[in-house]
């Protein structure tokens, strides 16, 4: 059971048959894309303790709630740095300890400023995307356009799956060296995720390779800190201009000010957002990294707006403010997890990379 109130199932829905009428596309369940993951991995809501395990919901000293997430190894050997201590700790005791002494905006910046994935409970009010224009509009329907996702987990992927289905040609772009987590994972989520895509693996020092994908491609899905991609040359101002494109930009708390560089995973993002159930009074967890599913069916939607509008546009999301956007739904539901109908299997690392540098050289000659 995935504890997500019919009444937010019912929002997403509302969301999901937009992006169907924008695409002409196929069906999409928004049951199936919030609980597909607990499906198929069998996870259910464990109240404080995310269905995946990583993130913890803990009371502070001033009556504040804070929810931390531990899934890296860095994540864990980061907290006795966190909580004061000279010694290696048992980590979640020893932040449950600390955190009932602190209050919870100083305990969120300090974690912060360490980098972890930290949030307070309901700090993040909702908000749209952002949208500015990025270049010239051009008329042309999504089925066809070439997305370069590369973006990793969930919610950037998500998007990618579901323009996928609306007849996109995606591909995925990942680092031979650091490949998306989540493939060395369960097979069956990766696939979900991820099937129908091309596969193009590239170091990313290889900057002139993803340049020149970046550079033909019609929509882009990054879920980078901004920072990271500018750096190299490869952010929405630096990739040389194409009418009609796309750039789609997924960040945990948004991609201006110090939000910037706030690290977020979906079960943290939604509680930042408010999007929480409640027992005996107590916040709990509700769903499985809701803001993760949540944002990339919000993102497909946006992609697929824009792409009729002329595109041209640069759209942020930040998934703390989709999570909060939901946060005032009523609390309650027990729903039972849909497990996602069978698609095509991943494509192995780097199996399309000839395919792709084609469809580069193509277009590149179509551009010129």
């Amino acid at each position: 059971m995935t504890g997500i109130a019919a009444s937010v199932l019912a929002a997403a829905q509302t969301v999901a048959d937009e992006f169907v009428t924008a695409t002409d596309g196929v069906t999409v369940d928004a049951a199936e894309i919030l609980t597909g993951r607990a499906a198929l991995l069998g996870l259910a809501a464990h109240g404080r303790v995310s269905a995946g395990g990583a993130t913890r919901l803990l009371p502070t000293a001033d009556g504040g709630w804070c929810a931390l997430t531990l899934s890296r190894p860095d994540d864990v050997a980061t907290v006795p740095a966190l909580v004061g201590a000279d010694d290696e700790v048992d980590a979640w005791p020893a932040v449950e300890e600390w955190l009932a002494g602190q209050r919870a905006c100083d305990a969120a910046e300090r974690a912060r400023l360490l980098g972890l994935p930290v949030a307070v409970l309901g700090e993040t009010t909702a908000a749209p995307p952002r949208i500015r224009a990025l270049g010239a509009p051009k008329d042309g329907p999504l089925a066809g356009m070439l997305v370069a996702d590369l973006s990793s987990m969930w919610a950037g992927p998500l998007c990618g799956q579901l323009l996928a289905r609306a007849g996109a040609i995606v591909v995925k772009v990942e680092s031979r060296g650091r490949p998306d987590g989540t493939r060395a994972g369960e097979r069956a989520f990766f696939d979900w995720m991820n099937g129908g895509k091309l596969s193009y693996a590239v170091d990313f020092g290889e900057y002139h390779a993803i340049a020149a994908l970046l550079k033909v491609a019609d929509v882009v899905i990054e879920a980078s800190r901004p920072a990271a991609l500018a750096r190299r040359g490869l952010g929405p101002d630096s990739v040389a201009p194409r009418d009609g494109r796309v750039w789609l930009r997924i960040t945990g708390h948004g991609a201006v000010g110090p939000q910037a560089d706030w690290v977020a995973f979906g079960d943290d993002a939604a509680v930042s957002g408010g999007l929480v159930g409640y027992r005996d009074g107590a916040p709990v967890f509700t769903g499985d990294a809701i803001a993760d599913p949540l944002t990339g069916l919000h993102a497909a939607h946006a992609v697929a707006a824009s792409r009729n509008r002329g595109g041209g546009e640069l759209i942020e999301f930040s998934m703390a403010a989709v999570a909060a956007g939901y946060a005032a739904h009523p609390d309650g539901g027990e729903t039972s997890p849909v497990r996602p109908s069978p698609g095509p299997p991943a494509r192995a690392l780097g199996a399309d990379n000839a395919a792709v540098e084609q469809l580069i050289r193509e277009r590149t000659t179509a551009t010129c």
